[in-house]
């Protein structure tokens, strides 16, 4: 018998859970009530719903799931609020299951989608990207700000990542098994890890609908944040700046001598130049500097090797893939 997985990041989702959990429990009911119930093609799963440090009803809430279907859905609560990383890292971390589904509580990633996942995995797939085609409550600002950086990335960084990815993705026990024991970074971008272990690979496309409720917990600096924490963790390329700014530096320096040989007749006319050049020198020594110090706290934070997230309460009948208890 297989077992998959749907682990869902909940953080203040209090309106959205009562139509996340009715639709996505059809759906997979459906699924298990169309297989034998024993021997192969059998299939059983497990809904595991990670709560964020929800400050509302949500832990209420999923308290509530567990008492009516203790043998299907499993609660994680964390101490506080960590973060969606954090919290999908405790899902990869606890999930007992053969296939793993991760998910936003938003209906944002369609449930509906789960069957043909299971599909992809019987055809052999270990790694399946959801790619997001259509996102209807994204505006274009941040639709353009998101192809540019997915663009961006794949020009600076060995990892190739799939346009449009989410973190609606799906892998199976060998794939997770690789990101619990060998990804265990602090400054963490999982849907980037995901395209980084290799594995048979396939895509599923999809159009975000409108959330039911509430709106994004990423605000614009969040967002900046996670590009900017993403591009230092993949990509040696801006310590490299130095190089070319070095060189732009020279070749200026030249143009200056240049220029200035052909106007030392008038002292006062070099004034804005020296000025003009200056700012520019103190301006490409403080970029650089920025991205060295980007690289540097980014080796801080592993060096303080604090955990990537603090459980508060596991509802009974949660374990580890291997029965041992995750390394944090």
């Amino acid at each position: 018998m297989k077992c998959i997985s749907v682990i869902v990041s909940v953080f203040n989702e209090e309106k959205a859970l009562e139509q996340f959990y009715g639709t996505t429990k059809k759906i997979l009911d459906d699924l298990v009530d169309g297989r034998p119930q024993s021997g192969d093609g059998a299939l059983c799963y497990q809904l595991l719903f990670v709560n964020d440090g929800s400050t509302d009803g949500s832990r209420r809430i999923l308290d509530t799931f567990r008492q009516q279907d203790p043998a299907h859905v499993s609660v994680i609560s964390f101490s506080r609020n960590f973060g969606h990383e954090a919290a999908m890292t405790a899902g990869l971390d606890y999930a007992a299951g053969d296939y793993l589904v991760f998910m936003d509580a938003d209906l944002q990633h369609p449930p509906a989608l789960i069957p043909e996942i299971l599909r992809r995995f019987e055809e052999g797939y270990d790694v399946i990207n959801m790619i997001r085609t259509r996102n209807e409550t994204a505006g274009a600002a941040k639709n353009l700000t998101s192809d540019l950086f997915y663009r961006l990335i794949n020009r600076i960084s060995e990892v190739k990542m799939e346009p449009a990815a989410s973190d609606f993705f799906a892998i199976d026990r060998a794939a997770a098994d690789v990101l619990r024991n060998s990804y265990r970074e602090k400054v963490r971008f999982l849907r980037g890890f995901v395209q980084n272990i290799g594995f048979a690979k396939t895509t599923i496309s999809y159009e975000a609908a409108a959330r039911v409720a509430g709106s994004s917990h990423y605000s614009l600096r969040k967002l900046w944040k996670l590009a900017m924490d993403t591009i230092v963790c993949f990509s040696n390329v801006p310590l490299k700046l130095g190089i070319y700014a070095g060189l732009l530096s020279g070749l200026l320096g030249v143009l200056l001598i240049i220029y200035t040989l052909f106007t030392r007749s008038g002292a006062p006319s070099g004034y804005a130049t020296i000025v003009i050049v200056l700012c520019f020198m103190f301006a490409v020594l403080f970029l650089l500097l920025g991205i060295l110090g980007g690289y540097i706290a980014i080796m801080f934070r592993e060096l303080q090797d604090r955990p990537i997230y603090i459980i508060e309460n596991i509802s009974d009948g949660i374990a580890s893939a291997d029965e041992d208890e995750p390394e944090l």
